[in-house]
C-alpha cells in the first residue's frame, strides 16, 4: 500500500543564526566614484575610459562596462580626445600631467579622504619633513600617494619590522601618513613603534584611516566574538575587505573567509556552524549581500540579527563638471 501525499514529511532545514554587521558595503567614496562614471557616460556618451578599476569589485566593474565604461591600466591606452576618469584610489601626479599633455578630458574620482592624505603629504614636504607612508606595496592608493612627491621624499613602511629598521635622514624632521584602508590595530602598533623611536615625529591632525574602514572593522569585531565563522563579501584585491577577514580572526572567530559572491560559498565548511557572521567590504554592493542571504535561506532555517554599531550619513559632492 503506497504512502499518501499527506504522510510525506518535508525535509526540515537545519537552523542557522546569522549575525549581519552594520555598517557594511559601499562607503561614500565608492558611491561617489561609481556615480561619476555613470554620469560621465550619460553626459559624454560611451565609451568613457577609466584608469584602473574604479573600485575593487568585479561585479561593479562589469555593470559599468555594460553601460559603456572601458577600463584601462595606462593613460596611454586612452585614445586622443577621449574622456577618462581616475579611480577612487587616486593616481600619481604624472598621470594627470600626461592626460593634460595629450589634451584628454579627465575627471578625478579619487576619494576625498585619499585626497586628504595627498594634501597632508604635500604640506609636510613643504615644511621640509621626510615622510613615512604606512601602507601595502603595490596597492594603487599607495602608488598614487607615492606619486604626489619626487622620488625618495616618501618611504613606504609595511609592518613593525620596517618601523624598527627605519633610519631617517633627520629624526627631528619626520612625519607619517597612512593608506586609508589598513587594519586600525596593526597601523596603531606601527605608529607606536615610530613614536617610541622618534618622539618628534608628526602625524596628521586627524588619522588617515578612513571612517568607513574603521566602522566596518569595529562592526566585524562585534559579530566575530559571537560567531563560529564569518563570511566577508569582497574582492581578493580589496584591501579593506581582506583586513576584515584578518580582524574577524583576531577577534575570536574560529574561521573567516573572503567570498566574492554567493557562488563562492563552500557549504561543506559551514556543516558544523551554528552562528555565522556576515559583512561586506566598502566596495561590495548590497546586492551581493542580498544574494548571499537568499542562498543561506535556501539551505537553512535562517534567523537574522543585524548588529548595528553606527549609522553612516556622509556624502561627497560630485565634480563640478557633473554636478549640474
Amino acid at each position: 500500500m503506497g504512502s499518501r501525499a499527506e504522510d510525506v514529511q518535508p525535509t526540515r532545514k537545519r537552523p542557522l543564526a546569522l549575525l549581519l554587521a552594520a555598517p557594511r558595503g559601499f562607503c561614500a567614496g565608492v558611491e561617489r566614484a561609481v556615480r561619476i562614471v555613470e554620469l560621465a557616460i550619460e553626459k559624454f556618451g560611451a565609451p568613457v575610459y577609466v584608469r584602473h578599476e574604479i573600485v575593487h569589485n568585479r561585479f561593479v566593474v562589469q555593470a559599468l562596462e555594460k553601460s559603456g565604461a572601458v577600463f584601462v591600466e595606462k593613460i596611454e591606452d586612452v585614445p586622443e580626445s577621449g574622456h577618462v576618469i581616475f579611480s577612487a584610489h587616486g593616481v600619481p601626479k604624472s598621470v594627470a600631467e600626461e592626460a593634460e599633455r595629450r589634451g584628454l578630458t579627465y575627471l578625478d574620482a579619487t576619494c576625498p579622504l585619499v585626497t586628504k592624505v595627498h594634501v597632508e603629504a604635500l604640506r609636510q614636504h613643504r615644511l621640509g619633513r621626510e615622510i613615512v607612508l604606512i601602507g601595502h606595496a603595490g596597492h594603487p592608493e599607495v602608488e598614487g600617494t607615492l606619486g604626489q612627491l619626487p622620488a625618495g621624499a616618501i618611504t613606504l613602511m609595511e609592518d613593525i619590522a620596517d618601523a624598527l629598521d627605519f633610519e631617517p635622514r633627520d629624526p627631528l624632521k619626520l612625519a607619517y601618513i597612512t593608506q586609508t584602508t589598513l587594519s586600525v590595530d596593526d597601523t596603531r602598533s606601527i605608529i607606536d613603534v615610530l613614536r617610541r623611536r622618534f618622539p618628534y615625529i608628526v602625524g596628521p591632525h586627524k588619522e588617515d584611516i578612513c571612517y568607513a574602514t574603521t566602522n566596518r572593522q569595529e562592526a566585524v569585531k562585534a559579530i566575530a566574538v559571537r560567531a563560529d565563522a564569518v563570511l566577508v563579501i569582497g574582492a581578493p584585491n580589496s584591501s579593506n575587505s581582506r583586513r576584515l577577514v584578518e580582524v574577524a580572526l583576531r577577534t575570536g572567530a574560529k574561521a573567516a573567509r573572503l567570498i566574492q559572491c554567493a557562488d563562492d560559498i563552500d557549504w561543506s565548511q559551514l556543516a558544523d556552524i551554528r552562528t555565522l557572521g556576515l559583512t561586506a567590504g566598502a566596495s561590495a554592493p548590497e546586492s551581493l549581500v542580498d544574494n548571499v542571504l537568499a542562498a543561506l535561506r535556501e539551505r537553512y532555517d535562517l534567523t537574522v540579527e543585524e548588529i548595528t554599531l553606527k549609522r553612516e550619513a556622509l556624502t561627497f559632492s560630485l565634480p563640478r563638471a557633473l554636478a549640474s
